[in-house]
């Protein structure tokens, strides 16, 4: 390792104690079910959150949270209950093809995808139109429970204000400084993103809150 990569590897680490003494175990990602985990995945894309946990109620409510009913339902009838999320005509086009794709390729059958080996299933998942990377990724950790990072606005936000990275990264690259410089854990992986995304709502906003922030004690790389 030479020593930029020292360099990144000690500030990713401590960066991350530092986060992780301010907010603490933020039990991310809330859902029931690697079910459910799935589909709010989906449903988060391009919308807060709290307007997917009124989609999930609308699902919950309608008892759709199994892969028989969420074969069976239309895809009209589906989009009316995810409402809430946004672009849920878009989104339940997107759901319905992952259950198209579950069925094809799993038999319906979700504990077979869950022991699908990590890259396998990470490739496929990629094939499934309208999931990308950053979808894939958390499917794969949060819901199957994989050691892979998930990259999000905010963490190339904060990343790019610390100096750590360069505007013209790609997601894989990104990905990459977190699994090359930490241990390959799930649980850290899982805390880990949960911190930058806490942090980037409160602190790394577009118009950036740096004095109160907990990386502000950090030198820039």
């Amino acid at each position: 390792m030479n020593k930029t990569e020292q360099k990144t590897a000690q500030w990713l680490i401590s960066a991350y104690h530092a986060l992780d003494n301010h907010f603490g175990n933020l039990h991310w990602w809330p859902g029931d079910s690697p079910l459910e985990i799935i589909v709010g995945a989906i449903l988060t894309q391009n919308t807060a959150w709290q307007n997917v946990e009124k989609a999930i109620v609308n699902m919950k409510t309608a008892l759709l949270f199994s892969t028989e009913a969420l074969f069976a339902i239309s895809e009209s009838d589906l989009a009316e209950l995810i409402r809430p999320s946004g672009y849920y005509n878009v989104k339940a086009r997107r759901l319905k093809a992952f259950f198209a794709f579950l069925q094809d390729l799993f038999l319906g059958k979700l504990d077979v995808m869950l022991n699908e080996e990590t890259r396998s299933l990470r490739e496929k998942l990629l094939r499934v139109k309208g999931i990308g990377e950053e979808t894939a990724d958390s499917i794969l950790l949060y819901a199957v429970g994989k050691p892979v990072f998930v990259v999000d606005a905010y963490t190339r936000r904060i990343l790019m204000r610390h100096g750590v990275i360069q505007e013209k990264i790609t997601y894989g690259e990104i990905q990459s400084l977190f699994m090359e410089h930490l241990p390959h854990d799930a649980p850290l992986y899982n805390q880990y993103h949960a911190l930058l995304v806490i942090t980037g709502k409160n602190y790394c906003k577009k118009k950036p809150r740096c004095q109160e922030c907990p990386l502000n004690h950090l030198d820039k790389r």
